[in-house]
């Protein structure tokens, strides 16, 4: 008995097929299934599915004041299963967070601040008093279900005078806790972009990579991609776009695309005031920011599905694949123009919306709120 079948589901590329869900798993998949069901669900010929949208880089504990959201209104009702929470709170505080997100529909995890308040003001790493290693370890072993990485923002305005001594501290927790993923921010100097970049190692995640800033990746006087950058991606730095208020800028993309350099992944640092009055607004705007200079849309599903997976150790997400959990994202296209503006205020347009209809998370089908 399946609690839920779903008919007529295709990829972007293939033929059909058709998904059995029982107790929250892809059960099976077939081009035909047989067997007794709850519940059947039939796509429409112009809708797709796919894995369930995973967006690594949110902020969505809304007991915050500077940057916060609600898990559900970035996540089930915008067609993303998963979010995961980018350092918003610190070992002081995650677990108020988690006792929030367990009520969530979405799927919510999170990276635990370094700092042990997480951001509740902007310079969170400029006192490194707020740094205790005892406490974050304690945190990473109380709630291994619930942290999958660490955060540290490395900007002048988080860092202060502290310089680069903030992410030596994040390696040392990292390599001192079971080698757990770190996402590094990147904005203004200091840090130097290349004493960052240094310190990163292959599987370790650049958030904000394609930012605007002069300490970003791009060399405005040559118009082409930092050394020190080709190198951190040549060695396998995650890329992440973490696109955010101030942190995505479209011509950055462009070159680093013509040095064959993308995104590993696609996320859109968003948080309650630029999901409103933008210029992130969702997840799927992010995505057409990437179509529309080039990325395919295939590539694009993998970078907010399988890739995030991967890069944050979430096991069964992320993949069409039995025993996976149910959690999918069902959608379409839309053929008409949209203005889409990065962070600094240019502009872009695109013919190719990617519009999503509805989200199963866990076997249950929730419509998209658009």
């Amino acid at each position: 008995m399946f609690d839920l079948v779903i008919k007529n589901a295709k990829e972007l590329k293939g033929p059909s097929f058709e998904i059995g869900i029982a107790n929250g798993k892809i059960s099976q998949i077939a081009s035909k299934i047989i067997g007794e069901t709850k519940e059947t669900l039939t796509l429409a010929s112009q809708q797709y599915l796919s894995a369930g949208w995973i967006d690594d880089h949110v902020h969505c504990f809304e007991e915050m004041t500077l940057y916060y959201d609600y898990p559900d209104k970035i996540g089930v009702e915008k067609g993303v299963t998963t979010v995961i929470d980018a350092g918003t709170t610190g070992a002081e505080n995650i677990e108020t967070f988690y006792s929030y997100a367990k009520q969530a529909k979405t799927n919510v995890y999170a990276l635990l601040n370094i700092s042990k308040w997480g951001i509740v003001t902007q310079d969170e790493l400029a006192d490194l008093s707020k740094v205790q290693e005892a406490l974050v370890k304690q945190k990473i072993n109380e709630l291994p279900e619930f942290i999958v990485g660490i955060k540290a923002r490395m900007s002048k305005t988080v860092v202060g005078k502290n310089g680069i001594t903030p992410l030596d501290l994040a390696k040392k927790i990292q390599n001192e806790n079971q080698h757990l993923p770190l996402m590094v921010h990147i904005g203004s100097a200091p840090p130097e972009l290349a004493d960052v970049l240094t310190r990163m190692e292959k599987g370790d995640v650049l958030t904000h990579c394609f930012n605007g800033k002069s300490n970003g990746i791009l060399d405005s006087e040559s118009n082409d991609i930092k050394e020190i950058a080709k190198e951190a991606f040549a060695k396998g730095i995650i890329f992440d776009i973490g696109h955010g208020t101030d942190s995505f800028n479209f011509h950055v993309a462009e070159v680093a695309q013509q040095a064959n350099i993308k995104a590993s992944s696609i996320s859109t640092d968003i948080y309650i005031r630029n999901r409103e009055n933008g210029p992130v607004y969702d997840l799927a705007t992010t995505m057409e920011k990437l179509h529309v200079i080039g990325y395919s849309w295939e590539e694009i599903i993998e970078k907010v599905t399988k890739a995030p997976a991967e890069n944050f150790h979430l096991a069964n997400k992320g993949q069409l694949k039995e025993q996976f959990d149910a959690d999918l994202t069902i959608f379409e296209f839309l053929e008409e123009p949209k203005v889409l503006t990065d962070s600094n205020g240019f502009t872009r347009t695109t013919n190719s919306q990617i519009k999503p209809v509805k989200t199963i998370i866990g076997g249950e089908i929730y419509d998209c709120q658009l």
